[in-house]
């Protein structure tokens, strides 16, 4: 099981690398952005370092350089390449790049083929799911760079993923009520989470009312056409001055072309469909539109209560909630401490997944994290009253 699953994942990560040119494996278009041939290393890098290294006593690594190019940010492993420079990192090959994943392949599976302590297993099980992540955001960094492409390439034509509607169901849009109690939340049960969602944990909530459907396009054109990016009284005011200081005045990707809205897509630049779900938008441009209807965010715990009750998964949904510790959170030993805990600060909470989202990746207490600033993942709006 555990086997098949290592392999699955592993597969689709080149799957989506697939459609690519091998130009297209090396440009970093931002810092916060990394190149396709990085994305498949890296993943490489942490079944190495984390697994092979410590609990294979004859492994030799593939090439003792490749520790310090293809760390990210952990301190406990070593020193590493500059992040910001990912993309001149011409050498290895997109070539080396495979024979070193399916290296690391060997070993693994090699390894899972006998008896290993549940530790092991449950370190294996990290890495899937960190990899999973990785397949997201290498498909939100390719999206990016190949936008800045003024030709607007296309990575896939049937590969769009910011053309999906609210569900049938929804396209009126309803609200439901949530009652004030106190309520449960956190993970429950063993299977796998990330660290950060465990410490179940009691809330009180007030009664609110809460979208069954996310905020469209034509939604949105409506708070453009209303000023919404030059009245200052929508915007925090660290909001206001990111939108002031880079430009902003639509969401990622967009441009008017001739009086029409467009945006960049993985299938192209398309017209923008006012019925589909919003994307790209910022914690910042969230605020803004949810004080222009007069309404607001929902709070992670809200989002997490109701959310048995509305579909979700189109979408991650910024909350109001500044990313923290849970009651009773600690930090793991070695490295793999060094995955979430050191990033409770200066982040908002996202709940749900998106269409770029790896299948079987999603839960309801999964905790994504990002900047308020950032625009370039596949994120939405849900509001609440």
């Amino acid at each position: 099981m555990l086997s098949a699953q290592y392999r699955e994942t592993r597969q689709y990560t080149e799957l989506l690398c697939a459609p690519l040119n091998i130009e297209d494996y090396i440009p970093q278009a931002a810092d916060f952005t990394s190149p396709p041939k990085w994305h498949l290393a890296h993943t490489s890098w942490f079944f190495e370092e984390m697994i092979l290294t410590k609990f294979v006593a004859d492994y030799v690594v593939f090439d003792t350089c490749y520790g310090f190019l293809f760390n990210s940010y952990y301190q406990s492993v070593g020193e590493k390449a500059v992040r910001a420079q990912r993309g001149v990192i011409t050498r290895p090959t997109v070539e080396h790049v495979y024979q070193y994943r399916h290296y690391v392949d060997e070993h693994i599976q090699r390894m899972l083929s006998g008896d290993i302590p549940q530790s092991v297993k449950a370190l294996i099980t990290l890495g899937i799911n960190h990899e999973q992540q990785h397949q997201e955001l290498l498909l939100t960094d390719l999206k990016y760079t190949l936008s800045l492409n003024p030709i607007g390439p296309v990575y896939r034509a049937d590969f769009n993923l910011v053309g999906d509607h609210n569900h049938k169901n929804l396209q009126e849009q309803k609200w439901l009520k949530i009652t004030q109690g106190v309520y449960e939340v956190g993970h429950l049960g063993d299977n796998f989470c990330f660290d950060n969602e465990r410490g179940r944990h009691k809330v009180y909530l007030q009664e609110f009312d809460i979208s069954a459907s996310l905020v469209t396009n034509g939604e949105y054109i409506e708070f453009i056409e209303s000023a919404g990016y030059s009245t200052f009284h929508y915007w925090l005011d660290d909001g206001w001055t990111w939108l002031n200081n880079n430009h902003i005045d639509c969401p990622l990707y967009w441009q008017n072309i001739d009086g029409q809205w467009h945006y960049y897509t993985l299938a192209g630049i398309k017209p923008v469909d006012s019925q589909a779900v919003v994307s790209h938008i910022s914690y910042y441009e969230a605020s803004a539109f949810a004080n222009w209807k007069r309404m607001r965010l929902a709070t992670e715990f809200e989002w997490e209560v109701a959310s048995s009750k509305f579909e979700w998964g189109q979408r991650w949904e910024w909350t109001s909630s500044a990313y923290q510790a849970y009651p009773g959170f600690s930090i793991s030993e070695g490295a793999v401490g060094e995955y979430n805990g050191k990033f409770m600060v200066n982040q908002m909470v996202l709940r749900g997944g998106s269409g770029a989202t790896s299948e079987h990746h999603s839960r309801a207490t999964y905790r994504n994290f990002f900047q308020p600033h950032h625009q370039w993942q596949y994120s939405g709006i849900r509001l609440v009253k």
